[in-house]
């Protein structure tokens, strides 16, 4: 026999499709309100409840309920004490019970098909700020954006769209809280994943990635696949796909490198746009000497010492960069960078050291 379609019944079914709950937590939730609407209504009567348990009885076609009271540990002594008129009492005091619940249960949801999402590129829209914290606007909720992981030059404007990397999801004291994020070195990698199919198809891998948001990132990358040239695969064609990236991050510089088991090999790649640069590497301390021409020390070093910094981290090694000596003699310029230790927040050092000029 088929259920009559009752305004109830078909109220139930709509409130559970386009909040995408089961009617079974629907019910539960109307049952609930229920009680607490007849322990308020009993409380203002002045009947004690606290030492009843109290279930509620909802038909599912019509909507009917009916509330059944006991003492506690007491079950068989249960009784409909429904009051006469009590239905309309209810269903205006369990109301905003019922809304607020299936609110809670709504987040939950969608709480949980974000969680699936951690890791992942989404678009967002700027919609207002918390001091420095940004609003954002995901569609289905809101996330945040906290100061330390927004692009420290960068300019928003409300109702800006844009790409963020959601990094996770945090427990607050004001319920779960979807974190988003445009520093994260990951961001970069994943903007990469975007516009480059051989690093999503797995024939391009990026190895490593060193970034200072806002101003520059390396990343090293080898090829998964024989035939294929990571270096060019992320560039593109006219340099298309690193453009895009850039683009993005809003004018970042993007250095790509050959990746390499050969450590000499790869940190003179990390030096780039610096060449002919000699290298030795002491094992026992993690130090690469590294020996530039006149013409490219500053360029290996780079400005306030950045590029020598970032490809510190991008090796996991300490770099020291001096100039190349002429025999004729000239004043030597070197700069020390130490890769920053890992889960520990170490003040990166940039030490200039000019020498005195040596005679022949």
């Amino acid at each position: 026999m088929q259920t009559p379609r009752t305004e109830f019944a078909q109220a139930l079914k709509a409130i559970a499709t386009e909040r995408g709950l089961d009617v079974s937590v629907i019910l539960e939730t109307i049952k609930q309100a229920i009680i607490a609407a007849y322990r308020r209504d009993a409380k203002e009567s002045g009947d004690d409840t606290e030492e009843m348990e109290f279930d509620v009885e909802i038909n599912p076609v019509n909507g009917e309920a009916k509330v059944f009271s006991w003492p506690t540990e007491k079950p068989e002594e249960k009784k409909d004490v429904t009051p006469p008129g009590f239905g309309r009492i209810a269903a205006q005091t369990a109301k905003q019970v019922i809304h607020q619940k299936i609110r809670e249960a709504e987040k939950g949801a969608v709480m949980d098909e974000f969680t699936d999402k951690v890791g992942n590129l989404l678009s967002g829209m700027v919609l207002r700020f918390d001091g420095p914290n940004v609003r954002v606007d995901l569609g289905r909720t809101e996330a945040i954006m906290p100061v330390e992981e927004r692009i420290p030059n960068e300019i928003l404007s409300l109702n800006q769209r844009m790409t963020f990397l959601l990094k996770e999801i945090q427990d607050t004291p004001k319920g779960k809280e979807i974190i988003l994020s445009r520093a994260d070195p990951s961001f970069v990698k994943k903007l990469f994943s975007r516009e480059v199919p051989e690093i999503s198809s797995g024939s391009v891998i990026i190895k490593e990635i060193a970034r200072e948001a806002g101003t520059r990132t390396k990343i090293a990358v080898v090829s998964g696949q024989s035939g294929v040239d990571p270096v060019g695969s992320c560039v593109g064609q006219k340099g298309v796909r690193v453009q895009a990236v850039t683009n993005e991050l809003g004018g970042e510089r993007v250095d790509i490198v050959p990746w390499s088991e050969n450590l000499s090999e790869l940190i003179e790649a990390s030096l780039s746009p610096a060449e002919n640069l000699k290298i030795s590497l002491d094992e026992a301390t993690k130090t690469a000497k590294v020996k530039a021409p006149e013409d490219q020390l500053s360029m290996a070093i780079g400005k306030d010492g950045q590029n020598v910094r970032l490809a510190a981290k991008l090796t996991g090694w300490r770099i020291e960069v001096e100039e190349l000596i002429s025999k004729k003699g000239k004043k030597n310029t070197k700069a020390e960078v130490e890769k920053e230790k890992p889960k520990e927040k170490v003040e990166k050092k940039i030490k200039v050291v000019k020498e005195e000029k040596k005679t022949d």
